[in-house]
Formats: C-alpha cells, sequence, structure tokens
C-alpha cells in the first residue's frame, strides 16, 4: 500500500521514517515528497580496463574513489549541463532513514518534467528497501542519502542545479516488520559532498 502525503507527515512524526531535512511544502505531492539535489555529482572516465562487477572483491566504492575512473564535480552557480547520452551519479540533499521496526519502504522515482527531456534518475534500482539509513553505533542518527543514477537520453542539453526537485520518494508498507535490515554494500554511503577528497 502506498502512503498518502498524510501518512507520510505521521510517520516522520511518531519517527517510522526520517527526512532529514524535511522538504519544503511546495515538495509535496498527494503520494510522495519531492527530494532535491546534492552539490556534487561523479561522472565516469571513460577508457581503462572493462570492470567486472561479478567477480570476487569487486568494489563500487573503491571504483568510485579511484581518480582514474571516476570525477568529483562540483555543479556551480550556472549548473551542470547534462549532455544527451551522458550518465552521471548524484545524491539528494535529504538524508533517508527507514527504521526496520516501522515496516516502511520506499521507491525513488524520476519527475515526468525531467522524463519528457528524457532525463531518468535510476537504473533499474528505484527500491529504498526497510531498514535504510540504520546505525546500529548510533540509534539517532539522521540516515542516508539517496544515491542517483541520472541519464540523459533526450537530445536536449539538461542543466542540473543545486536543490532542483531531482526525484519522488513514494513509501510503502511493508506487512511485516523485517528481520534484517538493509545491509548492502551502499549502508554507510555519504553524498559526494560529504566525501572529500
Amino acid at each position: 500500500m502506498i502512503l498518502s502525503d498524510r501518512e507520510i507527515e505521521a510517520a516522520i512524526r511518531h519517527g517510522f521514517l526520517t527526512i532529514d531535512p524535511v522538504p519544503a511544502e511546495h515538495l509535496w505531492t498527494s503520494t510522495a515528497v519531492d527530494l532535491t539535489l546534492d552539490a556534487t555529482l561523479v561522472r565516469w572516465k571513460p577508457g581503462g580496463p572493462a570492470v567486472r562487477p561479478g567477480m570476487p572483491g569487486f568494489n563500487i566504492r573503491r571504483l568510485l574513489e579511484d581518480p582514474d575512473r571516476a570525477e568529483r564535480v562540483p555543479i556551480t552557480g550556472e549548473g551542470y549541463e547534462l549532455q544527451p547520452g551522458q550518465f552521471v551519479l548524484g545524491y539528494t540533499q535529504q538524508a533517508i532513514h527507514l527504521p526496520k521496526g516501522s515496516r516502511l519502504a520506499a521507491r525513488v522515482e524520476g519527475k515526468s518534467s525531467l522524463a519528457r527531456l528524457g532525463v531518468g534518475v535510476h537504473v533499474t534500482a528505484p527500491t529504498i528497501h526497510a531498514g535504510f539509513g540504520d546505525n546500529p553505533d548510533d540509534p539517532n542518527d539522521r540516515g542516508l542519502p539517496i544515491q542517483l543514477e541520472i541519464f540523459n537520453l533526450g537530445n536536449l542539453t539538461v542543466a542540473l542545479d543545486v536543490g532542483m526537485s531531482i526525484c519522488q520518494l513514494i513509501l510503502e508498507e511493508v506487512r511485516e516488520a523485517p528481520v534484517k535490515g538493509y545491509a548492502g554494500q551502499f549502508s554507510g554511503q555519504k553524498s559526494f559532498t560529504e566525501l572529500r577528497p
């Protein structure tokens, strides 16, 4: 079941969900909350040997920190011009926490205003699992930003600006509290802005 705006507000109020900072009123719709784009992107550098995601020891976070493979790009006041066919990684300004006992999960989806220009925000990875943002060392942690896979399939160059509505968060009820929370390789992710070179 998808939560309505009133149910999302109640979940935040009762501690079943954290969105930090809480988006402004104009970013709410009947069944979703818009999230905004953080100030730094990462783009992959072409060339080099092939990467092998299925092999033991493969680590995408290490690859992101390799200056021969990836580069951080701050978004300036002019915006970042996403060219046709280009792909970058970005983060939301908001951190999300879905305590596993809250029986909530979420999906991050694109905005129709961007989609109609050919811009998407995820490549088959929309699920924000129950337990996302859990920090066993600090139960009061504000959560984690959501990493976005931003691509331009259109013919127009599209400017990406810091703080623009980049995606929408859709909350869903989980039938029962899961045994374990999210513990994937991105469980400790920080935004590119927070990860200073």
